[in-house]
Formats: C-alpha cells, sequence, structure tokens
C-alpha cells in the first residue's frame, strides 16, 4: 500500500518544503496551490524525480464550496491517504481598530474552516490509511503559529485564528485516534516574511535564542519526524521557534 500526503500552500516556502520532504521519504504527494500555479508545478515536477507520483491541485480554500471540491478530487483519485499537512495561511497586518468582523471571518475560514473541511471529508481515506500502513496511525498536522498564545501587535484577526486552530488540534486528538493522530506545529519565524525590511529582521532575530531564522527545512523534517518515528506524539501543538517564545 503507498503512503501518500497532501499539503495545502504547497507552492512555495514550507508547503514546498513539507512536499520534497515527504516525497524524499517515498510519499506520493498532492500539492494545492491558490494562485502559485507555475511554482507548484514546479515542485510537483521535482517530487516526480524523487520516483513518486505527484499531481496539483488549485483552490481558493477561504471558499468552503471550493474546499469540498478539492478533497472530493483527492477522494476520487486515492483510496487512501497517510499524511494531511494544513499549512495554507495568510499573514497580514492590520491594527484592532481597524479590523472588521469581515477580516475575522476571512482568517477564520481559511485557519479554521478549511482544515476542518479537508479532515472532515477526507477522514475515510485517513482512516483507511491507518488500516492498511504498516504504521499505527494516519496522520494530520495543523500548522498552529506561537502567535496562537502570544500574540503579535497588529495581528489579533490573525492570532485569533490560529488559536481556534491550536484548540481543533485538541479536539480531533481525542476523538480521532487511535486510528488518526492530530498534531499542531507552531512555527516562529521560518523565512522571513516578504514586507520584513533589515531593521525589522535585525530586531526579531536578536530576540531568538537560537541566533538565526528558521528554514522551511526545518518544519518539513519536523513533519517527517512525527510521521515516521513519534507515533504516540498526538493532541500537541510543538513550538519551533528556536526558542523565541520564551523570551516575550
Amino acid at each position: 500500500m503507498r503512503r501518500r500526503a497532501l499539503i495545502t500552500g504547497a507552492g512555495k516556502r514550507v508547503g514546498k518544503a513539507v512536499a520534497l520532504h515527504l516525497a524524499e521519504r517515498g510519499l506520493d504527494v498532492a500539492i494545492h496551490y491558490h494562485h502559485s500555479r507555475s511554482a507548484a508545478e514546479g515542485v510537483a515536477a521535482a517530487c516526480r524525480e524523487r520516483g513518486v507520483e505527484a499531481w496539483t491541485l488549485k483552490a481558493d480554500l477561504s471558499d468552503a464550496d471550493e474546499t469540498r471540491r478539492m478533497a472530493a478530487k483527492v477522494a476520487q483519485r486515492w483510496d487512501t491517504l497517510s499524511v494531511l499537512v494544513n499549512n495554507a495561511s495568510m499573514f497580514t497586518p492590520k491594527p484592532f481598530e481597524e479590523t472588521s468582523l469581515d477580516d475575522v471571518r476571512a482568517l477564520n475560514s481559511l485557519h479554521l474552516e478549511a482544515p476542518f473541511l479537508l479532515s472532515r471529508i477526507l477522514l475515510p481515506r485517513l482512516r483507511a490509511a491507518a488500516r492498511a500502513d504498516s504504521l499505527e496511525s494516519s496522520l494530520i498536522v495543523h500548522m498552529v503559529d506561537i502567535a496562537a498564545e502570544r500574540p503579535f501587535h497588529g495581528y489579533t484577526a490573525y492570532a485569533v485564528s490560529k488559536a481556534a486552530l491550536a484548540a481543533l488540534v485538541r479536539s480531533m486528538a481525542i476523538e480521532l485516534a487511535p486510528a488518526v493522530r492530530t498534531v499542531g506545529l507552531a512555527p516562529g519565524h521560518v523565512a522571513w516574511p516578504p514586507d520584513y525590511d533589515a531593521a525589522t529582521k535585525k530586531r526579531m532575530l536578536s530576540r531568538i535564542p537560537m541566533g538565526r531564522v528558521g528554514e522551511p527545512e526545518d518544519v518539513a523534517r519536523t513533519v517527517g519526524f512525527l510521521y515516521f518515528d513519534a507515533p504516540y506524539l498526538n493532541g500537541d501543538v510543538i513550538k519551533l521557534d528556536g526558542g523565541l517564545s520564551q523570551r516575550y
């Protein structure tokens, strides 16, 4: 039985690194993207060079109907799914007094509702992989953020949506195990946001005890560890921030 993974937001940055790492370790990969078609196709080609099946899916995961349609495509093509990585995210600042209810709903739709829908619709495929696979369980990884516990100034809607996702990790963990484990990863600065200037980077870097910003590959290797080497981890939200959250 082949092992298979779906990674959302996999055309660039963290999602790309996760897709390539899992392909390197022998998993077929479904690569979701929204706008980055050419980048996603490049990731798929690189995965195929590693000897696995790789294909792309386009969807706006802030739209529930598009999310449902994408999940249906995965379920139609694959009868099992070993790993689901809910990585797609949006990180945009807005002061609280300028944040509207629509802003909150938009980030909740992407960060909470899409992971919920994908997990719910693809649950039969995840359970089927758990029965057929030599591993004890399939794995769902929700990409949370250290802001879920320690919000950043000017990112209220983002922090609230990620906090809700952390709660979803814990709720799913107690309901879906032992067939399906659910784990959260909470990265800190893993590759710089494109709008950070040199002064901002320097200030942030000075606060990280490890003395460097994280790399997408740090996250990718952790996902691989969770699936292959940590079969008893379930319900945890793991901080992957070089110790940054301990300095707040």
